[in-house]
């Protein structure tokens, strides 16, 4: 990614075989020229797909942040996230309050940030890169 581009936008997902069970995430960050600049694929182990959704929001702030963007926009299929991050629902399950604090705190570091919910059809990339990574149980980063 270009030093002087500051926006991106990220496509992310968690998946999981079970609910809970063996659980990824995929995350892809593209520049504001619609360009890949970043991907992951990886094997969380056990957890919900709740979890695996804001482990996959977690690693994309974080290596937006990395990279120096101050403006992003994520897309997720998960509706519960997007909503519980943008203030609409109240995140109620215990397990997941830690993991939606440490994402708003994240969030904090951005000029501009927000979180859209898409449909699962235009999150198929990142959806793939979550399957793949509980299939091939890869963690490559």
């Amino acid at each position: 990614m270009d030093k002087a581009m500051k926006k991106a936008t990220a496509y992310i997902d968690g998946t999981c075989m079970g609910n809970p069970g063996r659980a990824g995430i995929g995350v892809a960050l593209y520049d504001e020229c619609g360009k890949l600049f970043y991907e992951t694929s990886q094997c969380i182990g056990m957890a919900t797909n709740n979890i695996a959704e804001y482990q996959a929001l977690i690693h994309a702030l974080e290596k937006a942040e990395k990279f120096g963007c101050d403006t992003l926009l994520v897309y997720t299929d998960s509706e519960l996230l997007a909503r519980q991050i943008n203030g609409f629902y109240k995140v109620k399950d215990e397990k997941l309050k830690s993991l939606f604090l440490k994402a708003k705190q994240l969030m904090r570091s951005f000029k501009d940030i927000r979180v859209r919910h898409i449909d699962r059809k235009k999150n198929k990339y990142a959806d793939n890169l979550a399957s793949r990574s509980v299939w091939n149980q890869n963690s490559d980063n």
